[in-house]
């Protein structure tokens, strides 16, 4: 009897190990997938409740409605004041500033894939970027006050023809070579805003990224850039009018120190090591 009790103790034991062990295993393959998961699919992945917000929320209309009330206002209270014998001028960005590219980061998610030079390529091709809200209202009314528009953009010189359409189409003004002020070598826009300035009086900017006014917020540092807008407060209100952009951005290349070399892996962890807890 006791062999018996021995034989089945001994047998419960190892069922009982088996099954724990399975059950490890079980675990570990549930567990397992989200990191299995592609640095690059995950960046992307990362990208849909910026795009969402970007696309259908009533609060990004408002805000860019908001942006551009404001930019009217600026230029409207400088040409009560403003003495010059140059022509005016108010400069824009393009991409996320007058015209919206989130369907290009919509394809983006799809595939699992992040920015390639080439594929943006083949979106600017099809020169069917929409008109962002307020943007076409904004420059018309430059416009009717006797005020040029010109674009600087860092899109490259060989999307020059397909941005013109494209902003043709929906008849922003000014929409020719002389005013599309692309990338030719450097994503630097200084001395392409100084050859603006240097024969108009610019009386605002307009854009998503704190560069498309002054070079001088390349390099963030460590507080991402906060301490240097609110030194400047004053002059950016006065001058510039920012435009809200979650999908991507100087913002983010600040997380990277600036180096987007870097692999998929690191810039995930970079991202999570920034965030206040």
């Amino acid at each position: 009897m006791k062999q018996l009790l021995r034989k089945y103790s001994i047998l419960f034991i190892a069922s009982t190990l088996l099954v724990a062990c399975a059950t490890e295993n079980q675990t570990t393959k549930v567990a397992s997938p989200a990191t299995s998961i592609p640095a690059e699919k995950q960046m992307s992945q990362q990208l849909v409740t910026s795009v969402l917000w970007y696309q259908k929320s009533a609060e990004m209309v408002a805000a860019y409605l908001q942006a551009y009330k404001y930019a009217e206002m600026l230029v409207d209270s400088k040409l009560k004041t403003i003495r010059s014998r140059l022509p005016l001028a108010v400069v824009l960005d393009i991409d996320e500033t007058v015209l919206d590219n989130s369907p290009y980061e919509a394809q983006l998610i799809e595939k699992g894939k992040t920015y390639e030079s080439a594929t943006w390529k083949l979106w600017t091709d099809e020169a069917r970027a929409k008109a962002l809200p307020g943007a076409l209202e904004f420059v018309n009314f430059a416009k009717e006050k006797g005020v040029e528009i010109f674009y600087i953009s860092n899109r490259k010189t060989d999307e020059l023809e397909s941005t013109i359409e494209n902003l043709k189409k929906y008849r922003f003004p000014d929409a020719d070579e002389k005013h599309v002020i692309l990338k030719s070598s450097t994503s630097d826009k200084t001395a392409r805003r100084g050859k603006v300035s240097s024969t108009h009086t610019i009386l605002v900017f307009v854009g998503d990224n704190l560069t498309d006014y002054s070079e001088l917020y390349a390099d963030r540092g460590s507080d991402m850039g906060k301490e240097l807008v609110l030194k400047n407060k004053e002059e950016l209100l006065y001058n510039f009018v920012i435009l809200p952009n979650p999908m991507y951005g100087e913002w983010e290349g600040a997380i990277y120190n600036n180096d987007y070399s870097i692999s998929n892996e690191l810039k995930l962890q970079k991202r999570q090591q920034v965030l206040d807890k």
